[in-house]
């Protein structure tokens, strides 16, 4: 029996029954790059929460198709639902990075916020989606997070979730994420705001407290915008 080699995204939309048919640009991978040829078995994540080990039937010059053998849920994704907002950040790559590192690190929902101090909104959407799905095919997720449209900082405030946390760094008195996170059950939605560079201002963090965010401490040491976010990331993701 074939080992499997590869993984790749196909969007629910391209399974037809048992059948599914890898996008142009994936199939173009899949024959120029990684060279499968029919019989292989690979990975197709559907970005949906499912996995499915796939045979490949034919490698077309525009497409490859195949046959799901088998299909698993949600392999991959938190215990905690992490909705992280972070600032639009005045280089678009700073902000790309955290992109990438949310997707691997099992947050669940990513908002581009707009704050006083946000200098410039440029963000690439289809570039962004194209890292998503890097992302979540290099990290062994099964389920894309949802990006929002850059989102205005008072229209955040909203976000429903079990958790909701904002980071300042004048917050030495605040508690740290681990001693909230404590609080939390298995399952318990997370939701965490990040300011841009400078981060969010005095009115910002008193709006957000007065609707019911809890300021949380990272350290002593002054992160930047997307290393805060990170943080938060990775603390979360290791939270049982």
């Amino acid at each position: 029996m074939s080992k499997e080699k590869h993984r790749f995204y196909a969007p629910h939309e391209s399974f037809r029954g048992s059948q599914v048919e890898l996008s142009e640009e994936e199939s173009r991978h899949a024959r120029k790059v990684l060279r499968v040829a029919e019989g292989d078995v690979i990975t197709v994540v559907d970005g949906e929460g499912g996995t499915h080990t796939v045979r490949i039937l034919e490698v077309g010059k525009r497409s490859v198709t195949g046959t799901v053998e088998s299909s698993s849920s949600e392999e991959g994704e938190p215990n905690h639902p992490l909705h992280i907002a972070l600032g639009i950040l005045h280089q678009p790559a700073r902000w790309e990075t955290f992109l990438e590192k949310a997707v691997e690190l099992g947050c669940t929902r990513i908002t581009p916020i707009i704050t006083a101090r946000t200098q410039k909104a440029r963000l690439k959407p289809l570039r962004l989606e194209q890292i998503m799905i890097s992302a979540l095919k290099q990290s062994g997720r099964s389920r894309l997070p949802i990006l929002d449209e850059p989102t205005d900082f008072s229209a955040v405030l909203s976000a429903v979730a079990d958790i909701r946390l904002l980071c300042h760094e004048s917050s030495s008195e605040a508690p740290t994420l681990p001693a909230l996170l404590s609080e939390a059950s298995v399952g318990d939605a997370v939701a965490v705001l990040i300011g841009p560079e400078g981060g969010f201002s005095e009115e910002e963090v008193m709006h957000a407290e007065a609707e019911g965010w809890r300021t949380v401490w990272l350290g002593a040491r002054r992160l930047r915008a997307e290393t805060a976010a990170m943080t938060v990331a990775a603390v979360v993701s290791q939270h049982e």
